[in-house]
């Protein structure tokens, strides 16, 4: 379940970039381009990290630690997106992302 949740938040927050690059105006406050690429990163490191099940590994624990550290990292993206994001948007996501990417890693290695 731990597995679940992680993946399941990691895509949303490709989805929430998505969504933001997708709102922006087309004047003045424009998405950077390589936000797109960075917005479907997510769901497919994901994807990626159910490939041990599919081989017949019982936990995983090595794709624990892909997701935590991908969910630890994933406020630098947000950091860039200055131009386009909220104001009260890291003072949510740093913490977020902080807490469930530690309890992520925590799982792996526990």
């Amino acid at each position: 379940m731990g597995w679940a949740y992680a993946a399941l938040i990691f895509s949303f927050l490709g989805g929430m970039w998505w969504g933001l690059a997708a709102s922006a105006p087309d004047e003045g406050r424009r998405a950077p381009q390589w936000i797109w690429l960075a917005a479907v990163t997510p769901s497919l490191v994901a994807l990626l990290t159910y490939l041990p099940w599919v081989i017949g590994e019982t936990w995983p624990g090595p794709s624990l630690i892909v997701l935590g550290l991908g969910i630890l990292v994933s406020p630098l993206v947000d950091l860039r997106l200055v131009t386009i994001r909220p104001v009260w948007w890291i003072s949510l996501r740093v913490p977020l992302s902080v807490g469930l990417g530690l309890a992520t890693l925590a799982l792996a290695l526990g």
